[in-house]
């Protein structure tokens, strides 16, 4: 039987080499899978500031600036300054940037109904809720880094 974190590992990168195919062929926009990310995270989140959606990715805010300059050099997201912090940048998105979100959002769906077609109902309501336990238990794991200093030992 193969170990928890084999099986991750070979999940997250036979899922990961599904999505990185999306951005290349679903919507014809020179888009990476780390913008795609950063323009679903703006959806999802309303209007954050550069440094909520940062830390959401785990992306440090240097690299993420960039990545952001990109998308609004691309006519993709907005930034504004925040009324309440002059300091803070608030992101959106454009028009153009929704419409592409909904092409990876249209072939993601397709790309895991192809994925789902292979289980029964109850197989697939299965692995939804596991992995919504999942989520949960690592958003737990890391509220108890954090408490502890940021970091789980591990390598020490």
């Amino acid at each position: 039987m193969k170990s928890i974190r084999e099986e991750l590992q070979i999940f997250v990168r036979r899922f990961g080499l599904l999505n990185a195919s999306c951005c290349d062929e679903c919507c014809g926009e020179q888009v990476s899978m780390v913008q795609s990310h950063i323009l679903f995270e703006i959806r999802r989140m309303g209007s954050p500031s550069m440094q909520q959606v940062a830390e959401e990715l785990g992306i440090d805010v240097t690299t993420f600036s960039r990545q952001a300059k990109s998308l609004e050099g691309k006519g993709l997201i907005t930034r504004q300054v925040s009324p309440d912090d002059r300091r803070v940048s608030l992101l959106g998105l454009t028009a153009g940037g929704a419409e592409v979100l909904k092409k990876i959002d249209g072939y993601m769906a397709a790309t895991l109904e192809r994925v789902f077609s292979h289980m029964s109902g109850f197989e697939r309501d299965t692995v939804v809720r596991s992995l919504e336990l999942l989520n949960e238990a690592v958003a737990k794991a890391g509220d108890d880094a954090s408490q502890q200093g940021g970091k789980i030992a591990c390598c020490n």
